[in-house]
């Protein structure tokens, strides 16, 4: 016998029914939820993590004694003696749309075209010294899910300054080109990033099988080179561009389904090959966009630089809609232009936002570094997640995912699919 929770318009009800739900969710789940309600039973409480054995569990010896509910708790008593506390908050995420308020959920992302130069998202540098700077980093990382980008603005002008505040994010992931980086144009590596070249909108490191997560970029220095005389009105150059990818990619999919289809199917092969001894490609080919269950964007590749060679009897499809994929980019209301000038730190998502910049003279001096997209994901949630309950926000994101349409919901529940509003805090 198994239990049925469902939800009335003043409380919530208790129906034993035929299914084993509550059995199964004992032995996959029971004490792996959320801190807030790990038995000691079941938890190391040292560590948080599961101590019991979860496949000596048989589902055929498992029954219910009793169960109970409290003010915000699921009790349920096992044959073996054992009890199992669900909270309703967490049950109730498992109903299609539904969510609970206690746990919040992500940020819902925000498109954005040229536009946003008039007021682009940033955060000050002294910001990050008021009481540790944690409300700052959530801001940051906040507004970095929303916008993917964010300023830090009236920065020291020293790479010191500017690494310390990256790892206040993540950890700097190491690669051929170093951890934190400090260069000019003069070749170090065989990349055109070290040249002085214009660069087309485009994605770091596509060549690894999970590509940069976070991306950062201050100019500590912009000068003439030596001898180097700027006609009146002249300038350096060196502006920079961002494009939103994800905006482009709604574009291309509203106004060109097929292009948008052919770009997310057909996989390509990706390197980096430019110094000696060194030749990285990903574990598998991968397309330009890459998708989640209900068609959410998850990751632009694109750098037609570091592109392998396409599948010959792909090619012909494949060139026609990144041709399409390519004017969207390049379209004036979609690229954000802005002079990178000392003090200004740039943080960007790499996996949505493209990024290029403008031919330029003179010798600059660039810093910055890649942090990896879990410890950005970390940061932001611990950072913006009411109590800290990152756990619980992870059951909220499954449920605004659509995750209760799965095609075994109603064999695993036992329950038709529901709508559940919003369960608000007492």
């Amino acid at each position: 016998m198994g239990i049925q929770i469902e939800k009335s318009v003043h409380k919530t009800t208790i129906q034993q029914t035929e299914t084993s739900q509550i059995r199964m969710e004992r032995q996959a789940l029971d004490g792996k939820s959320t801190t807030e309600y790990r038995t000691f039973q079941c938890v190391n409480q040292d560590t948080k993590q599961r101590n019991v054995d979860t496949f000596q569990l048989r589902e055929e010896d498992l029954k219910v004694v009793d169960f109970k509910e409290t003010e915000d708790k699921l009790h349920v008593n096992w044959s073996d003696g054992h009890e199992s506390q669900h909270p309703l908050s967490y049950l109730y995420c498992w109903f299609k749309g539904a969510y609970a308020e206690e746990f919040g959920k992500d940020h819902m992302i925000r498109l954005w075209d040229s536009s946003i130069e008039t007021h682009p998202p940033s955060v000050p540098y002294n910001q990050f010294f008021v009481d540790h700077g944690w409300e700052a980093i959530g801001e940051l990382t906040r507004k970095i899910r929303i916008h993917g980008f964010c300023f830090v603005t009236d920065a020291p002008v020293y790479p010191e300054s500017t690494e310390d505040l990256l790892k206040r994010l993540g950890p700097i992931r190491n690669t051929h080109y170093g951890g934190f980086y400090d260069f000019t144009p003069d070749l170090a590596m065989a990349d055109t990033a070290y040249t002085n070249l214009a660069l087309p909108a485009h994605t770091d490191t596509t060549y690894f099988t999970e590509p940069a997560g976070l991306q950062a970029f201050h100019c500590l220095s912009h000068e003439p080179a030596p001898g180097e005389a700027l006609e009146e009105g002249e300038s350096l150059g060196g502006e920079s561009l961002l494009v939103d990818g994800f905006k482009a990619a709604v574009t291309l999919r509203r106004e060109n389904p097929w292009a948008f289809k052919t770009l997310a199917q057909v996989e390509l092969p990706w390197h980096a090959s430019g110094n000696v001894g060194i030749s990285i490609s990903p574990d598998k080919v991968y397309p330009v966009i890459e998708q989640e269950g209900g068609g959410h964007l998850k990751r632009i590749r694109w750098n037609n630089d570091d592109r392998g060679a396409v599948n010959p009897y792909e090619a012909k499809n494949w060139y026609a809609a990144a041709r399409v994929w390519n004017e969207i980019l390049r379209r004036k209301e979609n690229e954000y232009w802005f002079k990178l000038e000392p003090g200004k730190i740039v943080i960007f998502n790499n996996w949505r936002v493209l990024h290029g910049r403008s031919a330029f003279k003179g010798i600059r001096r660039i810093c910055g570094a890649y942090i990896p997209y879990d410890d950005f994901v970390s940061c932001y949630r611990v950072t913006n997640t009411p109590g800290g309950r990152v756990a619980g926000r992870s059951y909220n994101n499954r449920a605004r995912m659509g995750y209760a349409r799965s095609k075994n919901y109603k064999e695993v529940t036992g329950a038709p699919k529901q709508e559940a509003p919003v369960i608000q805090k007492s």
